[in-house]
């Protein structure tokens, strides 16, 4: 008799084990990005001693989301680099020219995933193609689940944070200065910070 209760406790550890969160799978369907509520920006090393951090005002994105096989969840996003905003107007034009980004002739950074994983608790990894002039290589970008909400107009919203690491030298964003004092004026590796909001779209 101990055995036969033993059995069906494991078997309800199993059930409880593979169960998808309700919370989770209500999240379930295809979403747009909202950039008034969104932000994509960068960090990195300035002189070797301090961060400069910059964002770009124009993106547009979309969402599909599978909270019960968050396997089949994807992401595409594209980013407008002449919207490129630091905070001093003769840097974000020196980024948007040659040296950089050459925002006339590759107007746009773009990010299509390929795959994506539940790594753990609210942790999720989007794996995919980043563009950047005329460059495409993988990314992989860990993004918290920061919850979701209605707001006052009735949208349905989900909201993630995350960021990665990348080398600019891998798109060809090679530009550098050196230092009177030793090393250069950009550091090679630069942080993508991701923070977003996206509405749910009308069924």
């Amino acid at each position: 008799m101990g055995l036969f209760n033993r059995k069906n406790n494991e078997s309800a550890v199993a059930v409880a084990d593979t169960a998808v969160d309700p919370a989770l799978a209500a999240v379930t369907g295809d979403y747009t990005i909202d950039p008034a509520h969104s932000s994509i920006g960068f960090t990195v090393r300035h002189a070797m001693v301090t961060n400069v951090r910059g964002s770009f005002a124009e993106h547009e994105g979309a969402l599909k989301l599978d909270g019960s096989d968050p396997a089949k969840s994807s992401a595409t996003i594209d980013v407008k680099i002449a919207s490129i905003d630091t905070g001093i107007a003769d840097r974000d034009n020196h980024l948007r020219a040659g040296d950089f980004f050459d925002a006339e002739q590759f107007p746009l950074m773009t990010f299509r995933s390929t795959e994506a994983s539940h790594v753990g608790g609210d942790t999720f990894r989007i794996t995919g193609d980043l563009t950047i002039k005329d460059v495409t290589k993988p990314l992989s970008i860990d993004l918290e689940f920061n919850g979701t909400a209605k707001d006052p107009f009735g949208n349905e919203r989900v909201g993630f944070e995350g960021s990665a690491e990348i080398l600019r030298s891998e798109w060809g964003l090679t530009w550098n200065a050196a230092l009177e004092t030793g090393g250069v004026v950009l550091s090679d590796k630069v942080k993508l910070n991701f923070d977003i909001s996206a509405i749910k779209n009308a069924a």
